[in-house]
């Protein structure tokens, strides 16, 4: 797999989701076997650059290569110079956001909102192309909604304005993250085109990817959802595609060091009081489907230093033991169940 000039080492990417994607999980996710990652985006509106929210999102010092930011707006020449600052910055992919169905990215006419009009769509690709000498990618979704999809002639302009790679998450705006991902539409955007495409929605098991690389023709998946509180998926998912076969669960051991690992690099990202705040989603998400992860996520979310949530988190795992030496999530979804 590869873009522009950088050869990817696997066909699994991370998704960008916003307030998760930051730099720490991307380089997590990287370790652990991830083949590509985008940053959360970024405004176009230059009035935001320097803001210290903005300028986290856009930190990559000491990522794995490539490097990608993605970028938000709705102004081609805002968006042209906003890809110009973040590769000044060490950007070495430029991706366009016109996949996220939130509303107030959609209410400012940016995102999948952009999807209503092709026209300006066509501009700000060629805009972004034109500013940059690195690889522009795109992400976008099959329509505005289910009466208005577009996803091919989103794609034939893309190729057109000079995308080198396109994301397609199989849902319209309307839908949100409701309802069964559209393979169909994504294999006849790869059948149409000839730059990569990747295949986005409801991939959550290694043998759902497989089943959409099949279904779709796609020369990559990317995960979003089930990676968050589960990075190892990367390595699951690429190990099964090159070999058939399944990894055992993490060992209780592994996540607990990685757990720490992530944590000390996201409170030294963050700072102590924002970064317990902002860890607390992300440690609910690794605990949330073991024996006991409720219980410990409503505990924890009262804890208010650094070093009352790694003793917590440590502790916790330690609790973990008992059910075996890998994680048991079994036994969660069996007590649901009962």
């Amino acid at each position: 797999m590869q873009i522009g000039p950088h050869i990817l080492r696997n066909n699994v990417f991370v998704a960008p989701m916003a307030g998760v994607t930051d730099r720490p999980f991307r380089q997590l996710c990287k370790e652990l076997g991830a083949g590509y990652a985008v940053s959360e985006m970024a405004a176009a509106n230059p009035r935001v650059w320097a803001s210290e929210k903005s300028a986290r999102r856009t930190d990559h010092t000491g990522e794995m290569e490539p490097k990608a930011v993605q970028i938000a707006g709705s102004d081609p020449q805002e968006l042209a110079d906003c890809a110009r600052f973040n590769v000044d910055k060490g950007a070495q992919i430029i991706d366009i956001n016109m996949g996220c169905p939130v509303k107030k990215v959609c209410n400012n006419w940016c995102g999948s909102a952009l999807l209503q009009f092709e026209d300006v769509v066509e501009r700000i690709l060629h805009a972004v192309v034109a500013a940059v000498d690195v690889p522009v990618t795109l992400k976008f979704r099959t329509g505005w909604n289910r009466e208005n999809k577009n996803a091919l002639r989103i794609a034939r302009i893309a190729e057109q304005a000079g995308i080198q790679m396109l994301t397609l998450h199989g849902r319209t705006r309307a839908d949100g993250y409701t309802g069964n991902a559209e393979y169909d539409t994504i294999a006849a955007v790869k059948a149409s085109v000839g730059i990569p495409v990747v295949a986005n929605g409801d991939i959550t098991t290694p043998e759902k990817a497989r089943f959409v690389l099949d279904k779709t023709g796609a020369d990559a998946v990317m995960i979003g959802r089930a990676a968050q509180g589960r990075p190892w998926i990367f390595r699951e998912i690429d190990h099964f595609l090159r070999t058939g076969e399944h990894l055992p669960a993490p060992l209780v051991a592994e996540v607990r060091e990685l757990m720490d690992e992530h944590l000390r690099a996201h409170y030294a990202f963050y700072g102590e009081y924002l970064g317990v705040r902002t860890a607390r989603k992300h440690i609910g998400w690794y605990v949330r489907d073991l024996e006991g992860g409720e219980a410990f996520r409503q505990e924890m979310n009262r804890l208010e230093s650094t070093t009352e949530q790694l003793r917590a988190v440590d502790s916790f795992f330690e609790s973990q033991w008992k059910y075996g030496e890998r994680l048991q999530y079994r036994l969660a979804e069996e007590m649901l169940a009962a």
